[in-house]
């Protein structure tokens, strides 16, 4: 039996011979590589520092309470009224921290923080972690935790989110106040409280308004009218004084002035 002899091929490019009988090379397979999917939390807070940096805003001097307009994305200036140091930076804190702040930016306490400063001024707080210090905001507060907190908050507004459960040792003092969670303690309001659906406050209130909306919770005794509370309600208390004692003698102490930064 005869058999055709087979002829070799040549590669028109490299000039090559190739066998008839040599295995045909299989056609590669192209993967696609797909880019990690983008953290939309990161991509928003990229968003809110740009148009932060963009935008000019107005800051208050805290020594002579004068009023001026910054840009946003200065991180100090000088009053113009009595030349004091202002911070505008934006402070995060991720771990134990016991300095001094006082700045017109924002504070977050993240969930492993632990704040534990004798004053933190700012204008925003974001708490996610352990308050054993005394927090003062000029403007919003959130509170978005389970725990406890030790320390002494104030604020012109406070809200505790929809998953914060809390138990506030001292009196939270706050010009209004959202509970959308769960909520223990005192709180001193200058205008209203306000308990949102499946929202529980328990513990005492004096606020000029109160607000419980269906399905929320309340239950503690209620002041409605002035406040403002002097002074000696503020420490601790003492025993009644003797009717001898003069009266210049037993008057509270003066509140101690914020140290500069």
């Amino acid at each position: 039996m005869e058999y055709a002899a087979a002829k070799s091929s040549m590669c028109r490019q490299c000039g090559r011979y190739f066998s008839p009988f040599a295995p045909k090379a299989r056609p590669k397979l192209h993967v696609k590589e797909e880019a990690p999917a983008a953290d939309n939390s990161s991509i928003r807070h990229k968003l809110e520092d740009f148009w932060k940096r963009q935008r000019s805003w107005v800051v208050e001097c805290f020594e002579c309470k004068r009023k001026q307009q910054v840009s946003g994305a200065a991180t100090s200036t000088i009053c113009p009224g009595c030349s004091a140091h202002i911070d505008l930076r934006d402070y995060k804190i991720s771990s134990g921290f016991s300095r001094t702040i006082r700045t017109c930016g924002d504070v977050h306490l993240m969930a492993k923080g632990d704040l534990s400063s004798s004053s933190v001024v700012c204008r925003s707080a974001l708490i996610e972690g352990r308050l054993r210090g005394n927090l003062h905001c000029n403007e919003t507060a959130t509170i978005d935790f389970s725990g406890k907190i030790h320390g002494c908050l104030t604020a012109k507004h406070v809200i505790v989110e929809r998953k914060a459960n809390i138990h506030c040792f001292r009196r939270v003092r706050v010009s209004s106040i959202e509970i959308k969670g769960a909520m223990s303690g005192e709180i001193i309001a200058q205008t209203i409280v306000t308990i949102h659906k499946r929202g529980s406050l328990e513990g005492n209130v004096t606020a000029k308004a109160i607000t419980v909306e269906k399905g929320g919770i309340f239950s503690g005794q209620l002041v409605i009218g002035q406040a403002d509370l002097l002074q000696g309600e503020l420490l601790p208390e003492r025993k009644p004084a003797a009717a001898s004692t003069p009266e210049h003698e037993i008057s509270g102490a003066a509140p101690h002035p914020l140290p500069a930064t």
